[in-house]
């Protein structure tokens, strides 16, 4: 029995609203969104008496996913939104864009903010990281040439 694809990755907001106008301003499609409230829920992830809205938002064409959960009950516990990019744990999605500028753009208004500068890596990648919601780290990566 082998994996047979990476089907999506959740990530917790405070502003669900808030994460999805950021996400489709990005570039992603929204694909749903639906409130979540069961045992079964509880159950698998161990939180008790669990409410949480849920979007999932897609990559044009369907290649990935991200499962975004604002948990109404109970309370989410805080992360550090400025922890630097070396601290251990899931630290940043990555995505191939046409052109980085472009996205900065129109996530800027979303308050991202670069976390440190667009560096032309080798002459062969345009790459940065950029903080969005919930201080999610985004890498981003235009091909030249």
């Amino acid at each position: 029995m082998s994996i047979q694809r990476m089907d999506h990755v959740g990530v917790i907001v405070d502003d669900l609203t808030a994460a999805i106008a950021f996400f489709v301003d990005f570039g992603l499609e929204l694909d749903g969104r639906m409130t979540m409230e069961s045992e079964l829920a509880d159950r698998i992830t161990a939180v008790e008496k669990a409410r949480s809205e849920i979007a999932m938002v897609r990559v044009p064409g369907g290649q990935g996913c991200l499962e975004l959960i604002q948990y109404l009950t109970p309370e989410a516990h805080p992360g550090d939104p400025q922890a630097p990019a070396n601290t251990l744990g899931l630290r940043h999605l990555a995505f191939q864009v046409d052109d980085v500028e472009a996205v900065l753009g129109r996530v800027k208004p979303h308050g991202a903010e670069l976390v440190g500068e667009v560096v032309n890596y080798e002459n062969s990648f345009r790459l940065c990281y950029l903080r969005g919601p919930g201080g999610i780290i985004l890498e981003l990566a235009e091909k030249l040439g």
